[in-house]
């Protein structure tokens, strides 16, 4: 009897783990629940649609860009936070989550227009706007020539300078970049997840002296998965959410080969600059005369002090000299840095990214 209740209790806590892994993301929905967000469109005249997560409230507008790749959701964690103190506007813009679609689309200028649309339309007062990444660059656009309709802004660990040519071939994100491209130039590739794990530069990082970590923790599992189901992004059940690759999974659901929302062609208008049409960093950023944060990680555990690694890649979105050159350009801007996380500072530290805003919003009040 002993031994029976033994295994069942083994069994059970066998099942528990395996749904932690395969659910890790489960609690998305509930945080985004208990910061009561409703999922919205809007369209605009040319027929685009922009997509968004809004709670209701009379608080200060705040508008909040995601990175690429994922999509308004991708704040969940610090939403229950934000909703006390803001009324918030998540938006997807073109590319990403609910929003359309068009590599006509696919530049800083052309959606930051839409945005200012989205701002006088929609929101119809100014805000507070904070982007995280790519989304950091759209914040910086709108400041530098919407000045009127932006109070604030917070640009999250944005990829300044480091994006432009000569630079981005020799960053972590330009290598993913430069996938997302040659995978739309291959007639003969259909499935980005598997193209994307035979090229993802990630796996430098696994493989150590000699060994092929890459291919026995991530790429083998992955593609014995995707034979076993095929069209959908892998999850592993043993693979605790610390660990990450699940994570990395998920990250290569893309529109092309139907397993997300993401449209890869939007990391190709990186890859090629053509999102750099009309967009001079440098010039963007010495016409901001708006309020500024900027929010800059520190370097990995792995390569501190430097943010690049033994080849010459640097991992992050910036480095310290490209960070520093932001606040030289920007008048009155302020650095907060050293935050441990690799680079979703509002996945990494919820807590401290909201306390960051909050007061922000108090100190332009003031």
């Amino acid at each position: 009897m002993f031994w029976l209740l033994l295994l069942t209790v083994i069994i059970l806590l066998i099942l528990f783990y395996a749904y932690q892994n395969m659910h890790y993301d489960r609690k998305i929905t509930q945080l985004i629940k208990k910061a009561n967000m409703s999922e919205k469109q809007v369209v605009l005249p040319d027929g685009s649609v922009l997509n968004y997560g809004e709670n209701p409230s009379k608080k200060t507008p705040l508008l909040l860009l995601h990175g690429q790749i994922v999509s308004w959701e991708d704040y969940a964690k610090v939403l229950p936070l934000l909703t006390k103190e803001y009324h918030i506007y998540a938006v997807d813009y073109y590319g990403h989550g609910g929003s359309s679609k068009d590599p006509d689309k696919y530049s800083a200028h052309v959606i930051g227009k839409d945005l200012i649309w989205f701002i006088e339309n929609v929101i119809k007062e100014p805000v507070i706007v904070s982007g995280h990444s790519s989304g950091g660059l759209l914040t910086a656009w709108l400041a530098a020539n919407s000045p009127d309709n932006i109070r604030g802004i917070v640009i999250e660990d944005a990829p300044f300078f480091s994006t432009e040519a000569n630079r981005a071939e020799h960053t972590y994100a330009g290598k993913g970049f430069k996938n997302s491209y040659n995978f739309l130039q291959k007639e003969t590739e259909n499935n980005y997840t598997k193209y994307s794990l035979e090229h993802d530069y990630m796996q430098t990082f696994f493989n150590k002296n000699g060994k092929d970590n890459w291919a026995k923790i991530v790429k083998n599992p992955a593609l014995s998965y995707m034979k076993k189901h095929p069209g959908q992004v892998p999850r592993i059940w043993y693979y605790p959410s610390i660990l990450g690759v699940n994570r990395i999974y998920d990250l290569t659901a893309n529109l092309q080969d139907g397993t997300g929302e993401y449209d890869l062609r939007f990391g190709a208008s990186f890859y090629d600059y053509s999102w750099f049409d009309n967009f001079d960093q440098t010039e963007t950023l010495v016409n901001i005369t708006v309020p500024t944060i900027l929010l800059h990680v520190a370097p990995s555990n792995e390569t501190a002090p430097s943010y690049y690694d033994s080849h010459g890649t640097l991992l992050s979105a910036m480095d310290e000299k490209d960070a520093a050159r932001v606040i030289d350009l920007v008048e009155g801007a302020e650095l907060i840095e050293g935050f441990q996380s690799a680079h979703d500072i509002h996945q990494d530290q919820p807590k401290q990214f909201a306390k960051i805003l909050i007061d922000f919003k108090e100190k332009i009040k003031s």
